[in-house]
């Protein structure tokens, strides 16, 4: 039976392990979504992952959902993330830049900008901005015409990604965001050929995709996704037929994988592992759900075909991650009152595991 400690491949990537870095929101940009010489030190201590994949990045301003997040649509950004890749590859690691559009979840208050969204429905709950928590605004709906330039708008960033020294990026298509919202059944009632039958609502991650493979290759592509999660308000009818269906059309592309997040049931999932032919990486915990991934969970999502597991929160206080796992060592607790609040204490302060005589 595979391991998580086996090596594996990733479009042309060798991988030392099959541990993979989930993406995660941490608030630690500088102004202007600048990354800085901490999240440099931050991936780099987590290097010995198969594969980190970056908290998301916003490829447009429109696209930025919360303060405090990184970009990738100036050169500016681009420069400051090369000291952030130079770090990680020291290390030895691979790191590929999650591409993030939050559409509607996002605020006026935020980037200046009303929010976009396939049609005018507001998020549920409150979203982040510079002043605190607000009631998510309603968005502008996009025209027809502005759709295609929305999905070239993560093509347009994976260039900067490879130019700043990723070795690829993943769309973030799940938890409520723009992707996500277009494959919903409630936050998007368009009736143009985005919306309404599943073949429509497929349609924008497909382009997206696309796009991007086009422009870096689908070896560097790869694309996240929450089959039936309800973040943000969104909700899918007939899952298991949306999902196959996305598959069936992102199978065409090649592209280096396909991140499942566990929020559909076990059969579900189980079932886009048939219908999906490429690598596949499986998160088997709800993002900011009661549990977190552990050693178990991950070896029964081996057995039942994944490819490479992510973990998310056990990686924010234990930077060797891969070697705790490797030997059995108690896992460190994360601070979640630091999760967001940005600087270095709950960032770059959690020591890998010290052994004593």
């Amino acid at each position: 039976m595979t391991t998580l400690f086996d090596r594996g491949r990733l479009g042309g990537l060798e991988l030392p392990n099959r541990v993979v870095m989930a993406p995660m929101t941490r608030v630690r940009a500088a102004a202007g979504g600048l990354a800085t010489p901490s999240m440099a030190v931050y991936y780099a201590q987590r290097a010995t992952a198969g594969l980190i994949v970056s908290e998301g990045v916003q490829p447009s301003l429109v696209g930025q959902s919360n303060p405090g997040t990184p970009g990738l649509y100036t050169d500016e950004q681009v420069a400051s993330w090369r000291p952030v890749t130079h770090a990680v590859h020291t290390n030895g690691g691979r790191i590929f830049a999650q591409i993030m559009h939050g559409g509607r979840v996002s605020h006026p208050a935020t980037t200046g900008l009303r929010p976009v969204g396939p049609s005018a429905v507001a998020a549920t709950g409150d979203v982040f901005t510079p002043g605190g928590p607000r009631p998510a605004p309603v968005p502008r709906a996009l025209e027809t015409a502005e759709v295609p330039g929305e999905a070239r708008a993560y093509a347009d960033a994976a260039r900067r990604a490879v130019d700043a020294g990723f070795d690829g990026v993943e769309l973030h298509g799940a938890n409520g965001y723009l992707i996500s919202q277009f494959l919903s059944s409630n936050a998007n009632l368009r009736t143009d050929r985005y919306g309404g039958p599943v073949a429509h609502r497929v349609r924008f991650a497909v382009e997206a995709a696309a796009a991007t493979a086009d422009a870096v290759g689908a070896a560097r592509t790869g694309i996240r996704l929450s089959p039936g999660g309800t973040f943000w308000g969104v909700a899918e009818t007939d899952v298991a037929e949306l999902y196959t269906a996305l598959l069936t059309e992102l199978a065409r592309l090649g592209l280096a994988y396909v991140h499942l997040e566990a929020t559909a049931g076990e059969d579900v999932l189980t079932g886009l592992r048939r219908a999906w032919p490429g690598t596949l990486i499986v998160n088997p915990a709800v993002p900011m759900g009661p549990r977190q991934t552990d050693r178990s969970a991950a070896d029964h999502w081996l057995g039942l075909g994944a490819d490479l597991i992510s973990f998310g929160r056990a990686y924010l206080a234990n930077p060797d991650l891969v070697e705790r796992l490797r030997t059995g060592l108690p896992l460190a607790p994360a601070d979640e009152s630091t999760y967001y609040t940005g600087g270095d204490a709950g960032y770059l302060t959690y020591p890998a595991h010290r052994y004593t005589a």
